[in-house]
């Protein structure tokens, strides 16, 4: 799990092509001396694993499938890059949870500058729009960033502060550049979760036959359910 503040702005040193994956070098100095091999990191909102670290080096590989739904097959060297460790217990919960799973790319339309600040309207999916709320969170790149009041009809509008534009990469972002998009978990399980075949609980010791949404002990056990066996 990630929240969406940035560590460190990387910047990409190389690119190799491995057996079934694509190795990413990245120039990070703070988090090369704090991460380990096996350590989970988001980079531009994509969740990596460390798989080597070498001085001021981290290397994470990506499979055909991060390619594809991602903007990570279109990294250059020297592109720069949002970085985030996973969130360890006890950690502060600044920004939203994220899974650095990514939901899909979408387009910068536009921009406006005013005071050091940066509004930044991107183009999405309808896949991707069923998921904004007014006022509520979405992570571009990997950041976690608060979504306008709408309304949703080709995408959305965010802004940023000038610390924010500061310490990321959005300080050179241009229109037409393409960006990660993650939206809330929360609003995605709100709007998706199915919880009517979740039996209801009961205090009594006999199985549940049947629930109010019509569920038996049968349709219970072929979806996995085991008979819990009494230990008295």
């Amino acid at each position: 799990m990630f929240t969406g503040l940035i560590r460190e702005l990387g910047a990409l040193k190389s690119v190799v092509a491995t057996t079934g994956a694509t190795r990413l070098d990245i120039e990070a100095p703070d988090l090369a001396r704090t991460m380990a091999v096996g350590d989970s990191v988001a980079v531009n909102g994509i969740c990596l694993t460390v798989t080597r670290r070498s001085g001021r080096l981290i290397s994470v590989e990506a499979v055909g499938e991060t390619r594809r739904l991602t903007t990570l097959g279109t990294w250059r060297r020297g592109t720069l890059l949002h970085l985030e460790p996973a969130l360890r217990v006890g950690d502060p919960l600044d920004g939203h949870l994220m899974q650095g799973h990514v939901d899909g790319v979408g387009t910068v339309h536009k921009l406006k500058h005013d005071r050091g600040g940066l509004a930044v309207t991107i183009l999405a999916a309808a896949a991707q729009r069923i998921f904004l709320v007014p006022k509520g969170s979405v992570a571009v790149d990997g950041v976690s960033l608060t979504v306008d009041e709408g309304p949703f009809k080709t995408g959305f509008t965010v802004h940023l502060i000038p610390h924010t534009v500061a310490v990321t990469r959005f300080a050179k972002v241009r229109v037409g550049d393409c960006v990660n998009l993650e939206m809330d978990v929360l609003v995605k399980a709100a709007r998706l979760g199915n919880f009517g075949e979740l039996p209801s609980l009961s205090n009594d010791e006999q199985p549940v036959t049947e629930t109010a949404n019509g569920l038996t002990m049968e349709k219970l056990l072929a979806k996995g359910f085991h008979r819990t066996q009494s230990r008295k």
